[in-house]
This record gives structure tokens, C-alpha cells and sequence, in this order.
């Protein structure tokens, strides 16, 4: 069976099911905020005073915050922007940069996309380390016994969070939901039973109080949004990820259930505040009743296990579609389940998140310092997606410049405010996410150009395929080199449909051998569309003399598995069996000069990367023993 996506259903039962499931894999990342997310507004460094006045007003600005960006900027608008189901920003990027046009402003647009992408890296690395740590950071508030156990716990629980990765989340994200029903659940008791001691705290709703924080504290008020935009970093993930559940369970589970719990979870640490202004140190366990701090711990960890779930698999998700659209080398990609295709599991990406992440534990030491490296890379990543949005609304959607240029104005005030706040975190951690970032779009961007002069260079010696046909057909190229025509099926991978592969020409040359059907096939991905079904796959045509062209079609969220594809075909005269077809592949080793279209130092990384990148065989789904591999040798 191939993957395809499965229908969507409008039954109230199912649609419920939808927001359950989406609770445990939309909203770890924003539900684990509160652990940390109010501590770090009054932090040491801002010399902000837990009075009553600064507690409405930091108050006011979280509960704006989430109404403004995540209820009305992420659910009712950009939520809107999908690909066929699909969202993020990568996906944004190709919706407004149809594939057919080829400009400066396209390509500028795509880079800028890319870059977001590269962004959400950084985030999957430091969720992890943050919301583990802040969890078990609680064992501190019960005993200082577990002081210098916390780091080896942490590293513990993230270690077995990478190890499981490679068993999937099919089976354990059915009680992913249901965990989180309790975790949110928590929240909103916790909150309401400090709120009684102090209803005041509603006063923080009038946007006043906001306003007000800032008049009095000035610039300490707006490094405190720094702090405050933590409890909005999970709002790429909500858009990234409607294509695992839909639009409509995602906004459902927020306006129903999500948004009420942390509201009362952060009016509630208000309360304590204001009761208790020595509580600020970690006024989230502080609020936990004695009796109730180890279970508390507990489930607090469970939900920040669930939240770096979300992230690990959403670094899964983006670099599968990186591959797809030509940015990322082939990467080993595991299908973890047989009903779900968006559940894969990539080891490469699961160990080097693992390092980075116990890296990150190591040289922070403490939630309050990896709070310091937080925000960077998401303000950053809703900058860019406000700016893609913009010009969505207007080339796509085409609503006026009166409407596009209010909404692009208005929320890129509140993103650069975010962005401005963050700016002070870079010497103290707020580096390290742009550095991964850096990293990764450089080789994103490496690796797209590297390919793109490489297939200059291959189709500068290409041989039309119907002038080989053509020789063929006259038998001079078969009298030539005495070539024969045995039994069998030989299926020739080509980049190029209307190209003769360079691996048949090699394989004449040196076997001096045509099989009986020979086919020519092409992969095509299409980076406007995440599926494409069974179908739809197969593009066969009969070119005569035993030739055929096979092109297949897969959407950027699919793997690629030919032997089953070519199970599809029912071309009269055409026999693909497994056991008597060949797969020829070539093999091209990239040689750097120094003449070369890229700096010497980006003709290396290329060369690496081809070096070290899977092998077709695996990525293909190609049955080892039935591959051969012809190489070449091609200078940058």
C-alpha cells in the first residue's frame, strides 16, 4: 500500500477525537509554558518587583499576548494559509512562490522561507532541555536533598526520550491526549484555587494595566517581554502542525479547553504573587500543595516528555519535506507506522538533537539560563511568517492594500516589540539558536546550489533520448559496439525523463548489452502538494523497440518506494517482476576546482555531503541485490 491520506470525516465524534489527539501533540510546547514562563518576567536580572501593580501588568501583557498572536493571528488567520492541509513555513513559502515562475523576488522569498525553517532547528534542540528541566527543577521546591540530581535526572529522561524515538509515537500518541487532558486539567485547578484568595487578578483583562506596566518601569517593562513572549513559543508548532489533525480540532481544543486552563494557570501564579510576593522564585510549584509536589513533578514531567515529542517529531516532518524540495541531502527515513505517514523516525536527526540538547542541559545548568537562549529563534520565525502572510493575503488571496497593509502594520509592531525584547538574550544563550540556524541554512542553501550546478554540468553532455532511440532503431549504435538485446527488464533512473541516462550509455559501453524492456524512469516531487495518490502516481508511456518513460509523482510529505510503484503499472507488453528486473543507478563523485561556480570552501561542504548522503538504494526502496551502480566523475 502506498501512503495516502486519509479522508476526512465530519462526524462530531470524530472531529472531538481530533482535538483530544491534538491536545497531546499541538500543545505541549505552549502547555509546559507556565513551568517557566511567569518566574522568568520577574527574574533577577530585570530588578523587577512582584508588587501588585507589576503582577496586573505582567499579567495583562501574557493574557494580550495570547489573545493577540496565537488566538487571532495563529487560529483565525494564518491557520487559513494551508497547502492542502498542510502548513508551516516551508509550505508558506511555496504557496506564495509558485514553482513554475523563476525570479530575484521568488528566490529572495524562498531564502527567507528557508531561513525560517532553519529557525525551527534551534527551537527543537532548547524545548527539550527547557521544559525537562523546568519539570524536574520541582523536586528542588520539595527537598534541597535532589539539588545535585537534578542535571543527571533531566539527562536521564532525555535520553530515553531519544531512545524510544526509534520505536515511533503510533501506539503512545494514543494516550498522548488523554495525558495532556489531565496536565491542562492540573493547571486550571491549580490556578482557580489561588485565584479565590484573589480575584483582583481579573482586573489584569483591561489592557490598561499593560499599558500602565510600561509607563512605570520603562525600559525594564520592555525587557520583560522577552519573558513574556515564552508563553507563545509554541505557536509555529500549532501551524506547522494542522496537517496531523486539521484546522478545525486545533482551534476547537484552543478556544475550548487550552487557552481557558493557562489563562486561570497564570492568573492563578498572579494570586500568589500577590499574596505571596517570596514566591517568585517558582511560584508554578510553589502553588502545589504540599501533599501533592512529587505527584506534581511527575506529571510535569510527562507533559514536558510530550511537548519535546512534538518538536523531535516536528524536525522529523521538516527535514523529510527539506529532502523533498532539494534541500537536504537523502537521509535514512523510517516509516514508524502503517496507517499514519506523517509518523517517520530519522536517526540522524534523532542522535544530533540528543547531543545538542544534553550539550545544552550541561552548559546551561538551570531553566532560568536556557530561558536566556528561548525566544530568539521563534520571534525570529513569526517575523518572517508575518511577512509571508502579508504577501499571501495580497498576491494569493488578494484582498486590498487597505486590509493587507493594517494587518501586516499592526502585528509587526507586536512581532518586532517581541523581537527588539529578545535582542538582549544574545550574549547570554540567545546566540546559540541563530548560530544553529546559520548552520543549518548554510548547508540548506549549500546543497541546493551544489545540485543545481551539478545538473548543469550533467545536462551539458546529455544525449537526447529519442536521437539514442533513433540509433537504436537504425542499429548503427547496436552494430557498433556489437551490442545485444538480452532477456530481462532494466529500469534506468534519469533526473531528466527527455535524457538518455548517462548509467544506459556506460552500460552499452561496457557490457555492450540492451535489455529486452528497458524504462526509463524520473521521481517527480510536487512542492505543491503533501500527497498524491495511487492513482495519480504513475505516468507510463511506450516509446517503441521495448523503450518506455515512467515518471512518478510523490507529494513532499511521502517517501519513495519504486518496486511499489511499478507494482501500479499495467503498460500492455511491459513486465516488471521483482525478481527479473535490474535497477541502474548512476553514481556521480563531485570533484571540487578552484575555478568553480561556489567558493572553494562550499565545493568541499558539497562534496561531503554527496559523500556522506544515503545511498539511492535505501532511499529509493530499491531491493539491494538487484541494484548496479555506474559512477562518473564531475568537476564543479
Amino acid at each position: 500500500m502506498s501512503e495516502s491520506k486519509p479522508g476526512n470525516k465530519n462526524s462530531k465524534k470524530y472531529i472531538a477525537g481530533l482535538s483530544v489527539a491534538a491536545l497531546g501533540v499541538v500543545y505541549g510546547d505552549i502547555g509546559t509554558s507556565p513551568l517557566y514562563a511567569f518566574r522568568e518576567s520577574f527574574h533577577a536580572e530585570y530588578g523587577l518587583v512582584p508588587s501588585p501593580a507589576n503582577v496586573l501588568g505582567v499579567l495583562s501583557l501574557i493574557f494580550w499576548s495570547l489573545i493577540l498572536i496565537i488566538s487571532i493571528k495563529y487560529m483565525i488567520l494564518i491557520l487559513r494559509a494551508d497547502l492542502e492541509g498542510e502548513g508551516g513555513v516551508l509550505v508558506l513559502a511555496q504557496l506564495i512562490t509558485p514553482s513554475g515562475k523563476v525570479s530575484k523576488k521568488r528566490n529572495y522569498l524562498i531564502l527567507i522561507g528557508l531561513f525560517g525553517a532553519a529557525l525551527l532547528y534551534g527551537d527543537s534542540t532548547i524545548t527539550p532541555a527547557i521544559t525537562v528541566l523546568s519539570a524536574v527543577e520541582g523536586l528542588e521546591v520539595a527537598t534541597s536533598f535532589f539539588e545535585p540530581y537534578i542535571i543527571p535526572i533531566t539527562i536521564g529522561i532525555l535520553v530515553a526520550l531519544f531512545f524510544f524515538q526509534s520505536h515511533g509515537t503510533a501506539a503512545v500518541g494514543k494516550i498522548f491526549g488523554p495525558a495532556m487532558i489531565i496536565w491542562f486539567t492540573t493547571l486550571a485547578v491549580l490556578g482557580v484555587n489561588q485565584i479565590v484568595q484573589s480575584p483582583e487578578v481579573f482586573k489584569a483583562i483591561n489592557p490598561v494595566y499593560a499599558v500602565e506596566f510600561f509607563a512605570r518601569n520603562g525600559l525594564t517593562a520592555f525587557l520583560v517581554l522577552g519573558s513574556v513572549f515564552l508563553v507563545v513559543t509554541g505557536g509555529e508548532a500549532l501551524y506547522a502542525d494542522i496537517g496531523h489533525f486539521g484546522a478545525l480540532p486545533i482551534r476547537i481544543s484552543w478556544f475550548g479547553f487550552v487557552l481557558p486552563c493557562l489563562l486561570l494557570n497564570y492568573f492563578g501564579q498572579g494570586a500568589l504573587l500577590i499574596q505571596n510576593p517570596e514566591a517568585v522564585h517558582n511560584p508554578f510549584f510553589i502553588m502545589v500543595p504540599e501533599w501533592a509536589l512529587y505527584p506534581m513533578v511527575v506529571i510535569a514531567t510527562s507533559a514536558a516528555i510530550i511537548a519535546s515529542q512534538a518538536v523531535i517529531t516536528g524536525a522529523f516532518s521538516l527535514t523529510r519535506q527539506a529532502i523533498q524540495f532539494g534541500y537536504s541531502p537523502r537521509m535514512k527515513v523510517e516509516q514508524t507506522s502503517s496507517k499514519e505517514s506523517g509518523q517517520i523516525y530519522i536517526p540522524a536527526v534523532n542522535w544530533t538533537l540528543m547531543l545538542v540538547t544534553i550539550g545544552l542541559v550541561l552548559g546551561f545548568q538551570s531553566s532560568s539560563n536556557l530561558a536566556a537562549a528561548y525566544g530568539m529563534a521563534v520571534t525570529s520565525t513569526m517575523l518572517i511568517t508575518t511577512l509571508m502572510f502579508a504577501v499571501l493575503t495580497y498576491k494569493l488571496w488578494k484582498w486590498s492594500l487597505a486590509l493587507v497593509i493594517p494587518f501586516a502594520v499592526f502585528f509587526l509592531i507586536i512581532d518586532l516589540a517581541f523581537f527588539g525584547a529578545n535582542l538582549h538574550k544574545i550574549p547570554d544563550g540567545g546566540w546559540f539558536p541563530l548560530v544553529v540556524a546559520g548552520l543549518i541554512f548554510g548547508l540548506m542553501t549549500t546543497w541546493k546550489k551544489g545540485r543545481a550546478i551539478l545538473a548543469k554540468r550533467i545536462k551539458a553532455h546529455e544525449l537526447p533520448f529519442e536521437t539514442f532511440l533513433d540509433n537504436v532503431a537504425k542499429h548503427s549504435e547496436v552494430k557498433e559496439h556489437d551490442v545485444k538485446r538480452v532477456k530481462g527488464t532494466a529500469v534506468y533512473m534519469s533526473s531528466n525523463p527527455k535524457a538518455t541516462p548517462p548509467a544506459l550509455l556506460h552500460n552499452i559501453k561496457h557490457n555492450r548489452v540492451i535489455h529486452e524492456d528497458v524504462v526509463i524512469l524520473s521521481v517527480k516531487t510536487i512542492n505543491e502538494q503533501p500527497y498524491v495518490s495511487d492513482e495519480e502516481r504513475l505516468q507510463v508511456e511506450s516509446l517503441g523497440n521495448g523503450f518506455y518513460r515512467i515518471i512518478l509523482h510523490y507529494g513532499f510529505k511521502q517517501s519513495i518506494n519504486i518496486p511499489q510503484a511499478l507494482e501500479l503499472a499495467n503498460e500492455p507488453g511491459l513486465k516488471l517482476k521483482p525478481m527479473e528486473t535490474s535497477y541502474f543507478l548512476g553514481s556521480e563523485r563531485v570533484l571540487p576546482t578552484s575555478k568553480g561556480e561556489m567558493p572553494a570552501w562550499r565545493d568541499r561542504l558539497f562534496g561531503i555531503m554527496s559523500h556522506n548522503q544515503q545511498k539511492a538504494t535505501a532511499f529509493f526502496g530499491l531491493p539491494a541485490n538487484r541494484v548496479v551502480e555506474l559512477g562518473a566523475q564531475i568537476r564543479m
